[in-house]
Order: C-alpha cells, then structure tokens, then sequence
C-alpha cells in the first residue's frame, strides 16, 4: 500500500506539471509518452488511474468503453459519466496532461450497436460534454466523434487519430447460436455498401492521412490486425479492414509510420504485421490491444488464435497500455516502445517497433 507521503509527493508532482503545461499549444507541446486504455466501468473501484499518473504520460486515449451506459435515457448515460468524473485518479490524470477519447459500443449507449441506435445524436452530445469538446468545434458541427489531433514540431510532430466505429457502422447481425462454433457470432460484411466509418468518416480519414507528420497513432476502438476471434472486429467488415490497411500502408504524399491502439476486448496483446502480410512500404505496423482498466475475462476462457500476436499470450487481467516514442535524431531513426502494464505497474507485455 502506497504511504501518505507517497501519495502527496505524486499530488505535488500533478499540479506542477499541470502548471507546467499551461501555455503551450499543440505544435509545441512534444509528445513522447502516450497513455491509453479502455473498458472502464464507473461503479467500481478504479486503481489504475493512480498506476497511470506514476507512469507521467504526456497524453491519455480513451479507447471506448469509457463508462458503460447501456441505455437510451441520457439522465441515466450523465450520471454514469459523473461518476467517473468523481473519482479521484481520474481527477488526477485530467490534472496532468491532455485527455482525448473516442467511444465503442457501452459508452456509444448499446452493446454491439451501430449506426440503428436511435439515441446516437443525444448520445453524441453527452460524450462531447463530458470531455470538454469546444462550442462551435468541427467536431461538434457534424456527425459522429471522429477527431484527429496534431502535436509537435517538424521533426518530432505526431498525429492521433480517433475513430468512430459506431455511429455510421452497418448493423452487424449475429448468427443462430447454434452456428458459431462454424461461422462464429457474426458472418463477414462482404457486400457492398457494408461500412463501418461511413463515406464522410471516410473521406475525412483519406484527407488526414495526407497531413505531414513523423509518426500517427491511430485509434480504433475494436481491433483491426487480430482477425481470426470470433468477436467484433475490424475483420467482420473485409473491404473495410482492407482499405483501412492500404491507408495506413500508402507511400503517397503524407505517409508517415502507424501505431494503432484498439480496446474492446477485455485483455491485453500485442500484433504485429510486416510488409510482407500487406502493399505499401516495408515497415511494421504494430497494434497494442489495452482492455480494460476495470474489466477483464471471466473464468475459464479458451484459448485465442491470433497468427499476428508478439511478446508473448495474450493478458487476461486489467491493464493498461503505454508507448514510449524515441524521436531520435532528426536524421536518424525512430523507435516506439509499446507496453502493456498491470494494475501493480508492472510490464507484462512490450514490444519495441524500430522505425528506419
């Protein structure tokens, strides 16, 4: 157990760097230690915000799951979000540095829900509330909470995109029960049409992949290289996971390296897919799954597939997850230290990605 002391000195330490960080804006402020996590529930205890804060990020990303609403009563979804916004650590982290955030299903207002919920505008509302998103924002002017931030000089400048995989995504039918062990929970969207960010998200994703920047960190909140579980999944959409690959992937004006961040899933991994396994430059393209900061697989869970994990099995306890960014030289190269740590802040998974 942490002693009083121990715990006013990490007081001390938020408020310094909270002061600290006034003043500066996003193309000055670098970013080299990246927070993220997801899967969050505000009715229990939450000690990983305090695990998180000893750790210093620059930067927090909310995956998705942020809370879990499940409703259509936005009274309801608000006093869920003021329940997070009460707890301490929490507090402390807004305290510290930037938080930004997308959503997934819980948070969004129904599991497994797409673009048929019907309260997604009144929904959308309370989630940009909630963090702070400014009147009259791009963001609050058009559907749905996608968002790209940029942060950092020339040279050192990186770009976190946030996805919505929600409100425009194609309602996602399930099986008969007694089909998924054949088929799994859900058959893949093969047709055309079947979308999961919608032409607008699209096009808008299309023009902030040309921006110039040294790294992106991009982050979706289902997985998008794990393919072979039968859960959600960028996967059950082929063209979709396709075309989101190729971006990422392109050698045109604007290509940068990827790191992709994904939630959602109730344990933590770590993929990894080289140029062998897609077009585009010979460069990795990593993704660091973290789920979740309070939820975590029940029981006795089988075994998963997944031809593209590294560093180890999968991590079936909370945990959150952390990138390391070493800009290097403005010459040289670049490496990204990906992690995922548990509720006592120990690394229980890394994989170090070297950017030439």
């Amino acid at each position: 157990m942490r002693s009083d002391i121990a715990k006013s000195l990490i007081g001390g330490l938020v408020v310094l760097l909270s002061v600290l960080g006034c003043g500066f804006s996003e193309e000055d402020r670098v970013i080299s230690r990246v927070a993220f996590g997801s899967c969050n529930h505000q009715s229990v205890e939450q000690p990983m915000w305090d695990v998180i804060v000893e750790r210093g990020p620059e930067l927090f990303v909310f995956l998705g799951d942020n809370i879990y609403g499940d409703t259509e009563d936005m009274e309801v979804m608000q006093a869920k979000y003021d329940q997070l916004a009460a707890k301490p650590g929490y507090q402390a982290l807004k305290a510290m540095c930037p938080i930004l955030a997308t959503w997934d299903d819980h948070d969004y207002g129904a599991n497994d829900a797409g673009r048929e919920y019907p309260m997604r505008e009144e929904s959308e509302r309370v989630f940009l509330d909630f963090f702070e998103e400014p009147a009259g924002s791009e963001r609050r002017r058009r559907p749905g909470v996608y968002d790209a931030v940029t942060f950092g000089p020339e040279g050192r400048r990186l770009q976190v995109i946030l996805l919505d995989t929600r409100y425009f995504r194609s309602e996602l039918p399930r099986n008969p029960k007694d089909e998924w062990p054949e088929k799994g929970r859900y058959s893949p969207m093969e047709y055309e049409g079947a979308t999961i960010l919608g032409d607008a998200q699209w096009e808008w994703l299309e023009e902030v992949l040309r921006e110039r920047v040294d790294l992106r960190i991009l982050a979706s909140s289902i997985q998008v290289i794990p393919d072979e579980h039968e859960w959600e999944k960028w996967g059950n959409f082929p063209r979709d996971r396709e075309r989101l690959l190729r971006l990422l992937r392109g050698s045109g004006p604007g290509a940068a390296p990827a790191v992709v961040i994904s939630g959602d899933r109730h344990m933590g991994e770590i993929s990894r897919m080289d140029g062998v396994d897609q077009a585009g430059p010979d460069l990795p393209l990593v993704e660091v799954t973290s789920s979740g900061l309070t939820e975590s697989w029940r029981g006795d869970e089988k075994a998963e597939e997944n031809r593209y994990r590294v560093s180890g099995d999968l991590y079936r306890l909370p945990n959150f997850g952390f990138l390391t960014i070493n800009w290097g030289e403005p010459a040289g190269g670049m490496t990204v230290e990906a992690e995922i740590g548990n509720v006592k802040g120990e690394v229980v998974l890394r994989e170090t990605v070297v950017f030439d």
